[in-house]
């Protein structure tokens, strides 16, 4: 930005430098017709001629007025064609204010974006921790009903040992039967009470599991966003460029990265041709190129396609 202000400042300077210049030359071209103005130079009086001396004045003078009327011609042609420079450079100065103030906007929309990614970033976060602090919750009311049940069963266990004890041996055979069926009925319970936890801890282990990977995806979008940024910016850095033959123009590129950021491969695709060589020539002159440290976040931008607009 310093350095857009620098240029912004250095252009104002040579503008007024140039019409301080140009009036300057305006005022010399006009003092200079006047003073050095070709008066017509008196004819000498020839004895031996014959001449009307009321004719010759009357042709001098008319040479006079018509030597006059060239020069207030010739000054009249020269202001035009000053005030025709001077409409042209208010027209470039015109034309810089503008392209001055698209760049500011355009570093206003991107501080914007940036902004916004951040909040959207707090707020994964935000239910990232929401979301293993209700997991946890349910694991420690899991274990607690886990236990409940264990204590429960220990105590029928022993209310049923008591009872068969005290039986008489004659129902020995049908408290075996009946313990049998009795077991196996817990067993059963037991069976399905478990299954039905398991399916109950595996539905939130998977329920906290995507929620995890959303917002994990979340991230890795946001970062492949971020390094995508800096990777048209290092480009644009490092290009060649010209308004003339690359304005309001863009290009397609893919780019296949190594982790060290080494630059493998680049191959163009749509876009302005001569943009496209412009940054595939930044590209390989520049080398290495931003990339993300975290393997998951590297192994989605490997191949990243990004599109290049030569900034001015």
């Amino acid at each position: 930005m310093s350095d857009k202000i620098v240029a912004k400042s250095s252009y104002t300077k040579a503008l007024w430098l140039s019409i301080v210049l140009h009036l300057l030359l305006v005022l010399v071209l006009f003092f200079s017709d006047y003073s050095a103005e070709n008066k017509p130079k008196p004819k000498l009086f020839d004895t031996n001629q014959t001449m009307d001396p009321i004719k010759a004045v009357v042709v001098d003078s008319a040479k006079y007025k018509a030597a006059i009327n060239k020069i207030k011609k010739k000054k009249l042609d020269d202001n035009l064609a000053e005030q025709k420079r001077f409409a042209d450079i208010e027209r470039r100065a015109d034309k810089a204010k503008r392209n001055i103030a698209r760049e500011q906007a355009r570093i206003k929309k991107l501080e914007k974006q940036r902004k916004i990614k951040e909040k959207e970033k707090v707020k994964a976060d935000k239910a990232a921790k929401t979301s293993q602090a209700k997991a946890e919750k349910a694991d420690v009311l899991r274990k607690q009903k886990e236990q409940e049940q264990q204590e429960s069963e220990k105590a029928a266990a022993l209310a049923r040992s008591k009872r068969i004890k005290e039986e008489a041996a004659a129902q020995k055979s049908e408290d075996l039967r009946k313990q049998k069926i009795a077991d196996r009925k817990r067993k059963e319970a037991a069976a399905l009470e478990q299954a039905k936890s398991e399916a109950l801890l595996a539905e939130q282990m998977a329920a906290e599991m995507a929620t995890r990977n959303k917002a994990r995806q979340q991230l890795m979008m946001s970062e492949i966003q971020r390094y995508s940024a800096l990777i048209t910016q290092s480009i644009n850095r490092n290009m060649i460029k010209d308004r003339s033959t690359m304005a309001a123009k863009s290009c397609k590129l893919m780019i296949s990265l190594a982790p060290s950021g080494n630059v493998q491969f680049v191959s163009a695709g749509e876009g302005d041709k001569i943009v496209c060589d412009a940054a595939k020539s930044a590209i390989y002159k520049t080398g290495t190129l931003p990339v993300s440290k975290d393997p998951e976040v590297f192994k989605a931008m490997r191949k990243i396609v990004v599109t290049v607009v030569p900034e001015f």
